[in-house]
Parts: C-alpha cells; sequence; structure tokens
C-alpha cells in the first residue's frame, strides 16, 4: 500500500522538505527510530502505533545534533522571525537541551517550562529570568496530538508570556486534528521531519524489512482505525 499524500502540511516549502529529509537520515543514522508493527508501542497521549522516535538521542550525536539545531534556526528565523523571539523555554524535560542549543543559535534567552508548578507565585513553572510580555517560543523534542503542548503554552501565558509558537524537532504527522488543536488555542506548530519523511528514506534504504515498511505504511493510511484495532484509543 501506499502511503497517503501529505496533506497536514500541503504548504510545505522545498527548504522544508529537503529539511526533512536531512532530519530523517540523520534520526535513521544514529538509530533514533524503531518500527515495530508486530508489538505497537503505547505513546504517552494513548494513542497505539507501530513507530516510535527517540529524539533525546540526538543529545548524544554532535555533529547531528549541530546540523539539526542550524536547520531549527532557519526554520524559525524563516516562520517566525528572529525579531518577534524574546526568549525560547525548554519543556521539562525533552524540550530543555533542545531550547539551549536554539537560544544558542539565535542568541535569545532562554527559559525552562516545569510540568507541574514547583514553589510558590505566579512563575511556580518556569525557572529562569522571566519578564512579563516576552514573546517565547516553546521547545519540545516531538509532538504526536499536540496535547502537552497546551499545559506547557498555558504555563507561560499564566505568567504574563506571549506564547504563539511551538518548535518540535519531529512532528508525527498522523493523528488528526493535532495542528488544528493547536491553532484553536493561538499556538502555531514549527517542525524538521514526520513520520512520512522517516518512511520515505527508510524505504530507499532498506533501513528495516518489508513487512516493518508495510506494516507502518497501513499506520499511515488509517492512524486512528491502526490505534483502536492494537489496542489504543481512537479519535
Amino acid at each position: 500500500m501506499t502511503p497517503p499524500p501529505a496533506t497536514i502540511d500541503p504548504s510545505r516549502s522545498p527548504r522544508q522538505l529537503a529539511t526533512g529529509r536531512t532530519v530523517a537520515e540523520i534520526l535513521l543514522t544514529i538509530k533514533a527510530v524503531n518500527f515495530r508493527p508486530e508489538d505497537p508501542y503505547k505513546l504517552t497521549a494513548g494513542w497505539a502505533s507501530p513507530v516510535y522516535i527517540d529524539c533525546r538521542k540526538l543529545i548524544s550525536f554532535l555533529p547531528e545534533r549541530r546540523t539539526a539545531m542550524d536547520l531549527a534556526r532557519v526554520e524559525l528565523e524563516e516562520n517566525v522571525g528572529r525579531a518577534n523571539i524574546d526568549s525560547v523555554a525548554g519543556g521539562e524535560t525533552a524540550g530543555i537541551p533542545y531550547a539551549a542549543w536554539i537560544s544558542d543559535a539565535l542568541s535569545v534567552p532562554m527559559q525552562y517550562v516545569r510540568k507541574k508548578p514547583k514553589g510558590f507565585g505566579r512563575n511556580a513553572q518556569i525557572e529562569g529570568d522571566f519578564k512579563e510580555g516576552q514573546r517565547i517560543v516553546l521547545v519540545e523534542d516531538l509532538a504526536s496530538d499536540g496535547g502537552s503542548k497546551l499545559v506547557f503554552a498555558k504555563a507561560l501565558r499564566d505568567a504574563g508570556a506571549i506564547c504563539e509558537h511551538v518548535f518540535v524537532v519531529f512532528f508525527y504527522g498522523a493523528f488528526p486534528g493535532a495542528l488544528e488543536t493547536l491553532a484553536a488555542e493561538g499556538l502555531t506548530l514549527h517542525y524538521l521531519c514526520t513520520w512520512r519523511d522517516v518512511l520515505a528514506v527508510a524505504e530507499e534504504r532498506k533501513s528495516f524489512s518489508p513487512a516493518a515498511i508495510a506494516g507502518v505504511k497501513d499506520f499511515l493510511a488509517d492512524p486512528v482505525g491502526w490505534s483502536v484495532k492494537h489496542g489504543g484509543k481512537g479519535a
């Protein structure tokens, strides 16, 4: 079965498509990609998935990490604008190192956001020097359906930040409503790579067995149905 067109992001530019391929190649090279349709993963959001990405692994590979973070800088400069970013904030815990590197690449300050408040006062979830009214980009490693991003964005906004943009290295790009859920809360998601990028490169490289590739194609053709069939949540 041929995977369906990437209808979730029809406006991706040639640069973004090239970026997706580059990051897919990196993730496959460092073995951060897992295809396991015969023994599905249960994602934090409750979906069953035959694929799993370990973006945290990228922190240990310096040349690859530097390439990805330079691509992140370009993505944010082009689609948010350096002049519109006062700071970046990493989501606890996986987003913290990426926020640090992007902060350095953009030459802007950084904070990080806790999952739950620790301490007292308006900024109980935010660590680092924070000024009300800062335009902050929330940074995490990946997004599946976008749910956790809303929690972090709310913490930033409750503290007085202007948070309208989220950046992740990897977006599943499979489960319905993710972009719409974020957009409904005034958030735009920026990302480098999706499963369709990874699948295309993995198939070319023969990185996985034909059966595993076929299983992932089945998943991408109907992610919700596949999830329900394999014990995960539905729409």
